[in-house]
């Protein structure tokens, strides 16, 4: 009944297993890919003919994970997995970024990938092992796909890089000191497609010597999965690459004299409306054959390429007048907003961003439910990237794959460089409104980011700048490596390359290939020249930051005290009490932790103060020979009662009142009078003894031996 193949290697400390012909046997392609005890379902279809009018590959490409995968039931109210986490969303980008340059040019039928996390042994990161699944499920499937590609996580510790560390090793890398680097890479037998990476400045050398690593060990599974392709795989599908060469030559006659006209202009908006300007006249130009041809927007965009690409090799000028290694004019500011706690706007050429800081308390952490485990985050960034940035009317909706993309890029970049939460035990809140984009607005998050927390009186490490790359590799191997690139050169380029880091080394590293892959030469290159760009850049922020940051009077003041375990309970009380209580008395907000971390937080600081005093009087232990002002709270024949230290209470023995005999302490005494009183010690039963005639009540200095009470 099923043909099955299964495949298995030996792959760093685990086996790595592939299979097929079981399982959703009507999908074209189907692998299940183990590694340890985690296990990735990944099914590829495709249609079998292209969607009529599409002018771009509509490749899409879901990552699933299953609760049940971990043992788990999901949490909220229908108990059932609902939108795609922020885990499963960069992890379906990581996914498409490496095969989806790799499919035959001119393949425009629907394709989908659906990659599903069967079972998570907590050790074995899924994500690696659902990209090898996709692409053994694409390689078998028949689908013009010039795979395979293979890939897997590098750890950094001990000047040793580690394939495929644990879950545990790599999860929050910033309280692991031992770890520097999370870095995954894919590529194929001979190149590397794609790079992402949150590092602890780390050099150059360091983290190409990582790259490097990474495609070293991807190799036996990328033979793993051909000696699956060379038993299961489907025939190939009958697909050519459409001959638009004739169309191409009359685009060219037409209009490419316009063309280069048009991205000569160096401001973006005039340039944008001449290039459309100068395809209506080419389309204008051609035939009516020509004009329905399907592949007319191919032809347009493979001459915008040749204009814009061949120049910027043959002569080393770019389409606004850089040289290849010159970064945009660079203007920053911050302290824009004065009700927010930390603002900053950063503007490189027409690409802007306004990034605004906001300081919580514990009570603002991120709650998150994930596979391995929960687990709160204090450091959030959220990018937004509305549809006026470019000069366009779009929809506006909820943050999509790109937005979350780039957010998490900018998020990697800044964390080498946050204070621990113990020196600083607040909730960071970024949000960057990308406000201009003409380039890379995840880099100008970063700068922006940087500098607006600076400006909230964050105490950063120190700063963090980041620059997108590019490359331009002509087919005789002639490239030029570009600094600070522009949309234009990102589209029409074949990488990108972002690179984000402190003046002693990179903190993020996010690599993009269009082509097959690039050379460790080039990478090498592109490494050292964003080094040069992201030192310029530095030196314009510092221009904007001029000594210490004063905190914002809006932003919540906090302080942490540390109480003996064995005492929170009796600070939180019975249903939560006790704490209520210091709540609504103080007016600030307390949180605590199992391991008795408290942090108090109010823009008062009074309230900040009465809150540790109540806290204190709980948690602390009176002191032996030490002086309290305490409170009269029951008088009875042989002294009184005194509430002296919390809620704890002692007794002041009717001969310890004052230095003469009285009848009854209520002579001199009355319930809510105020006393100050001196801790004798304690009784065989640890009892509390306390003595007002030692003390004077008027002062509260003790009354030393000799002196007339």
């Amino acid at each position: 009944m099923f043909n099955e193949v299964k495949k298995s290697i030996e792959w760093g400390e685990e086996t790595l297993t592939l299979e097929t012909g079981k399982v959703a046997r009507q999908a074209d392609g189907s692998v299940i890919a183990t590694l340890g005890e985690t296990s990735v379902m990944a099914n590829v279809t495709f249609a079998k003919q292209p969607k009529p009018g599409m002018d771009f590959f509509p490749l899409t490409v879901h990552y699933q994970e299953k609760y049940y995968a971990a043992g788990k039931v999901p949490g909220g109210f229908f108990k059932r997995e609902a939108r795609p986490t922020e885990k499963e969303t960069l992890t379906a980008r990581l996914i498409d970024r490496p095969i989806r340059p790799l499919f035959v040019p001119g393949f425009k039928n629907e394709t989908l990938v659906m990659c599903t996390v069967l079972s998570h042994d907590l050790v074995n990161d899924p994500d690696m092992v659902a990209m090898i699944a996709a692409s053994a499920a694409l390689t078998i499937s028949g689908a013009p796909f010039r795979g395979p590609i293979a890939g897997c996580r590098v750890g950094y510790e001990d000047g040793e890089y580690i394939l495929n560390p644990t879950v545990d090793d790599m999860h929050e890398l910033k309280n692991n000191p031992d770890q520097r680097l999370d870095l995954v890479v894919a590529g194929t037998k001979d190149a590397v497609m794609m790079v992402e990476s949150e590092a602890y400045e780390l050099t150059e050398d360091e983290m190409l010597g990582a790259v490097n690593f990474a495609h070293e060990q991807i190799q036996p599974v990328i033979d793993c999965i051909i000696s699956l392709a060379e038993e299961a795989a489907k025939e190939p599908f009958d697909f050519e690459a459409p001959d638009y060469s004739e169309l191409y030559e009359a685009v060219r006659a037409a209009g490419e004299d316009k063309v280069r006209s048009a991205y000569a202009i160096t401001d973006k908006q005039e340039r944008t409306t001449a290039v459309a300007a100068a395809k209506d006249a080419i389309r204008e130009a051609l035939t009516e054959e020509q004009q329905e041809d399907p592949n007319l927007s191919s032809a347009l965009k493979k001459l915008e390429a040749t204009v814009l690409r061949g120049d910027v090799v043959k002569t080393g000028k770019r389409i606004d007048g850089r040289a290849l290694d010159e970064v945009r004019d660079i203007v920053c500011e911050t302290g824009l907003l004065p009700r927010t706690h930390g603002s900053a706007l950063f503007t490189r050429g027409e690409t802007q961003g306004l990034v605004v800081t906001t300081l919580g308390t514990g009570d603002d952490e991120q709650f998150i439910d994930a596979l391995h485990g929960n687990f709160k985050s204090n450091f959030l960034l959220h990018y937004n990237f509305p549809p006026y940035s470019v000069g366009e009317a779009g929809r506006v909706g909820p943050p999509g794959r790109r937005e979350i993309g780039h957010g998490k890029l900018a998020w990697r970049a800044l964390q080498a460089v946050l204070p621990a939460a113990t020196d600083f035990p607040y909730t960071i809140r970024l949000v960057s409104e990308i406000t201009e984009s003409n380039g890379s607005s995840s880099m100008a998050s970063v700068c922006g980011g940087s500098l607006s927390m600076m400006d909230a009186g964050v105490p950063l490490k120190t700063a963090v700048a980041g620059v997108a790359m590019g490359l331009i590799l002509e087919e005789d191997g002639d490239y030029a490596v570009l600094t600070d690139i522009l949309g234009d050169e990102d589209h029409l380029g074949d990488m990108d390359f972002k690179v984000a880091g402190t003046k002693d080394g990179i903190t993020s590293l996010q690599m993009d290939i269009k082509v097959a892959g690039i050379t460790p030469e080039i990478m090498q290159k592109a490494l050292a020249q964003a080094k040069e760009g992201r030192m310029h850049i530095l030196g314009e922020m510092n221009k904007a930051i001029t000594g210490a940051q004063e905190f914002s009077v809006h932003a919540p003041r906090i302080e942490t005290m540390q109480i003996p375990t064995d005492k929170i309970r009796e600070v939180i009380g019975s249903g939560g009490k006790v704490i209520r209580e210091i709540v609504e008395v103080s007016g600030a907000k307390v949180d605590i932790n199992d391991e008795g971390v408290i942090k108090i937080a109010s823009p008062n600081g009074d309230a900040i103060k009465k809150a540790y005093d109540m806290i204190h009087s709980i948690v602390a232990e009176p002191e032996e020979g030490a002086i309290y002002t305490g409170t009269v709270v029951k008088i009875v024949d042989f002294g009184a009662f005194v509430n002296f230290f919390g809620k704890r209470d002692g007794l002041v023995h009717v001969s310890q009142i004052e230095n003469r005999r009285l009848n009854h302490p209520s002579d001199v005494l009355k319930e809510g009078q105020e006393v100050k009183v001196k801790l004798l010690g304690f009784d065989d039963r640890g009892k509390v003894r306390l003595s007002m005639k030692v003390v004077d009540q008027e002062t509260g200095e003790e009354i030393k031996k000799g002196e007339d009470a």
